[in-house]
């Protein structure tokens, strides 16, 4: 059996057991999942594919991007299959640190880091990309004092190689007007970046992210490539090894077309080995920072049929599965469709004549739709919609309107029984994020300050 059709044969089996156990109900109607064996495979994969295009022993750091899922116990499982953590924001560094990712393998990334950010950084050991020249110069001030410099952890600069966008303008980050990173290509900037490495001993990375979703890998190598240029420049420059590690970022798309995983970790390091040989060679550390392609195939969103009804002549399956979860598909449905799966009423894969049907969210406006004009079997109160490859960033956009709660989120795997055994194998539910209480919203939204507003006139 291939890993796609294992990875569908797990999904069923976890659908049929969160019905069965009560982990999806009439009182739990929506609930996210993770296939624990998915996540594992994925990380292990990515391992296999940089280690067949670096050098024997080469320093390679894997990280993973924790925006793509803030969820502690699923960097603790990452951290125990060999990644670090990529972090954008001081949440995102507690969320890392309560799950035990130590600080030399975690990198802080962010456009709009503070003095006190920076500073817990460098008092921690956490490498840190400086973003912009004004940050640069935030550093100098912090390490002014110092008279050693060689305990600092590592420090780079985020260059924007100015390479073009892809297809989803919002996720490319190396135009010519990104907010991201030291821009290559402007005026004097080249000249200014070498010199900024030349003087400074303790810059000893560079950064580069070309781009997310929608970015065509060739587009994306030819970043890399560009930065690695630069790196050559500067040692060239400053007669020496100055950048001991490029951190070449993310952004490896994902299909959401299917169950196949494509591209493969493995097709773009083999790419990038073509177009970049001596960023494998030994000589750099390799750094990166994957997210959605890690984990958008190990995750889905079920949720029950409250209602089907009729308008227009269209059939219309209102889910709890809506805005809330599932914001970048309603809001931007061209750039991000959703494959829905169905299954009846006891989590069995349904089947019959395919229908046009919409299936839509709980949210009190007219676009809460995850999928319009769908051919699917034909769905029914009590059945469920199984939202696909929503691993990645669907458990971090919640949508908080209509103050509808995030819903808890498990991760599964299957337990085998004993070998000679005649039982069949069983699915295991652990909790990864309780579902939010009705307390806790009421909290969040200033219940203990009722009276507060009151007092003034």
């Amino acid at each position: 059996m291939s890993h796609v059709e294992s990875a569908a044969r797990r999904r069923d089996a976890a659908v049929r057991a969160a019905v069965r156990q009560g982990v999806v109900s009439a009182d739990r109607p929506v609930v996210g999942l993770l296939d624990v064996p998915g996540i594992r495979a994925a990380a292990a994969a990515l391992h296999s594919a940089f280690a067949q295009v670096s050098a024997p022993g080469a320093d390679v750091l894997h990280t993973f991007a924790v925006k793509a899922a803030p969820l502690v116990p699923v960097l603790r499982l990452l951290a125990e299959e060999g990644l670090g953590a990529e972090v954008a924001s001081p949440g995102e560094l507690a969320l890392a640190r309560a799950a035990g990712v130590p600080p030399g393998r975690t990198v802080l990334d962010s456009p709009a880091k503070t003095p006190a950010e920076l500073s817990e950084a460098l008092a921690l050991g956490v490498a840190v990309n400086a973003d912009s020249r004004e940050e640069l110069t935030r550093l100098d001030g912090l390490l002014h004092d110092r008279h050693d410099t060689t305990s600092v952890p590592p420090l780079g600069l985020r260059v924007n190689p100015q390479v073009g966008g892809g297809s989803i303008g919002a996720l490319s980050t190396a135009t010519p007007t990104s907010k991201f990173g030291i821009p290559l290509r402007d005026e004097g900037a080249r000249e200014w970046l070498v010199r900024a490495y030349a003087e400074r001993p303790w810059l000893t990375r560079i950064h580069a992210h070309v781009g997310s979703q929608g970015c065509p890998l060739e587009l994306m190598a030819s970043g890399i490539r560009a930065v690695y240029e630069l790196a050559e420049e500067v040692d060239e420059h400053v007669g020496a090894r100055r950048i001991r590690a490029v951190d070449i970022g993310g952004g490896l798309p994902v299909n959401f077309a299917s169950d196949d995983v494509t591209p493969t970790h493995a097709a773009y390091a083999r790419l990038l080995g073509e177009a970049v040989p001596g960023l494998f060679d030994g000589r750099y550390g390799l750094v990166t920072e994957f997210g959605r392609s890690l984990l958008a195939k190990s995750g889905m969103v079920l949720a029950r049929v409250e209602y089907a009804k009729s308008a227009g002549g269209r059939r219309i399956a209102v889910t709890h599965a809506g805005a809330q979860v599932a914001v970048r598909t309603v809001f931007a449905p061209e750039a991000w469709p959703l494959r829905v799966a169905v299954y009846d009423a006891w989590g069995r894969p349904k089947e019959g004549p395919p229908e046009t049907q919409d299936v839509a969210g709980p949210c009190c406006f007219a676009g809460d739709l995850v999928a319009e004009g769908r051919s699917l079997p034909r769905l029914e109160a009590g059945d469920h919609v199984a939202l696909l490859d929503t691993g990645a960033y669907y458990f971090s956009n919640h949508f908080a309107y209509n103050t509808l709660p995030r819903p808890g989120v498990y991760g599964y795997a299957e337990h085998q029984p004993p070998e000679g055994a005649h039982a069949t194998p069983s699915v295991r539910f652990v909790p990864v994020r309780p579902p939010q209480s009705l307390d806790e919203l009421v909290a969040e939204s200033g219940g203990a300050h009722a009276v507060g507003l009151t007092g003034l006139r």
